[in-house]
């Protein structure tokens, strides 16, 4: 265990061009002083630490072994959530969503011309599980029939079936390809964190009826909760996701959380809120600016291609979604987006001469 970490530092080591955020947390002394300790789920430094030293191009770097990992390898996580989250402190609030009775939004592009899509998800983790370093199949499984049993208490408007990966018919498969629901094991970063043992056991989709509110099972977290539809309705969106994690939280299921941190996730960058809000939106002329990252940034807000992180845009459709998840809360992070993307709207107008 404790060799296994000290070779992983020294692969770190070996490329003196990593850029990662583990390259610059991880020093000598914290491997020794971290690497023969255990969580309670049998989780080490070196679980956490494999997929950043094999990988030397990460960003991050870094994933959590466990819920516990969050505690036992602090020095080494609270260093990467900070530097990666840009806060000082680690003092994030108590979950707020705010009233979804009054909330000061509703459809951010009423006439429909730019706004293509909506999309608001989190991240949960069951507290009594490991993440996919340490994770055994049975208990993969048996989580699966928790959730499983927990989302057939869902009703009205989130009422829907779940499909297993496993012996899911080409059929399914081809159909929640094209809806682009199907998630896949193609990530070599995720890979080597243990992201994809056992595939596709334990792993699944559920969705609404509406194919509205999705929650992906065993994917990289535990549970990714997913309410998006067509059309700029931010409110709409945003109602459904509450209503369907409040649900969740009074059926059973029990999340991960640590006081300053929020809820937990396996990947230190997505905790917090672990909240996304994101619109596909057209917007051609602000984006050949030279200044569109610095537009985006000072609003705190992220431009990415539409098929996600490290992908180029199609026609000027660019997904535009919340940067900060951490040290705010809910209603504040959606705030910040909805203030952002009415802000991209206004400036593409106003480029465009209307």
């Amino acid at each position: 265990m404790e060799q296994e970490a000290e070779r992983l530092y020294e692969l770190l080591k070996k490329d003196t061009n990593c850029k990662s955020l583990l390259s610059k947390a991880l020093t000598a002394d914290r491997v020794k002083e971290l690497k023969s300790k255990k969580t309670k789920f049998n989780g080490t430094l070196a679980d956490c630490i494999r997929s950043g030293c094999e990988n030397t191009d990460s960003g991050v770097g870094v994933y959590a072994s466990d819920p516990e990992a969050y505690t036992t390898f602090a020095p080494l996580l609270d260093a990467v959530i900070k530097d990666y989250h840009k806060v000082d402190a680690l003092n994030h609030p108590n979950p707020d969503f705010g009233d979804t009775d009054k909330l000061q939004f509703g459809d951010l592009d009423p006439s429909g011309d730019m706004i293509v899509s909506t999309r608001v998800r989190v991240g949960r983790s069951h507290d009594s599980y490991g993440f996919p370093p340490v994770i055994s199949k049975e208990d993969r499984v048996d989580m699966e029939k928790k959730t499983v049993a927990a989302l057939a208490k869902l009703d009205g408007e989130l009422k829907g079936s779940y499909h297993p990966l496993t012996g899911m018919s080409k059929e399914t498969q081809t159909q929640l390809t094209e809806d682009h629901f199907l998630f896949n094991n193609s990530d070599r970063f995720l890979e080597a964190a243990g992201g994809y043992k056992d595939w596709p056991t334990g792993r699944g989709i559920y969705f609404n009826d509406n194919k509205t509110f999705l929650v992906w099972v065993n994917e990289e977290d535990h549970l990714r909760f997913i309410s998006m539809q067509k059309g700029g309705n931010l409110k709409e969106v945003y109602v459904r996701l509450v209503k369907a994690i409040r649900a969740l939280e009074t059926s059973g299921l029990s999340f991960a959380k640590r006081d300053g941190l929020g809820y937990l996730t396996f990947c230190p960058s997505n905790l917090g809120t672990t909240l996304r809000a994101s619109v596909h939106i057209k917007i051609p002329k602000l984006a050949a600016t030279p200044d569109f990252k610095a537009f985006c940034d000072k609003l705190n807000i992220q431009a990415r291609g539409i098929h996600g992180e490290h992908t180029e845009s199609v026609g000027g459709v660019y997904d535009i979604s919340n940067k900060r998840r951490l040290g705010l809360t809910e209603i504040q992070a959606i705030e910040e987006m909805r203030k952002g993307v009415e802000a991209v709207i206004a400036e593409e107008k106003k480029l465009a001469g209307k």
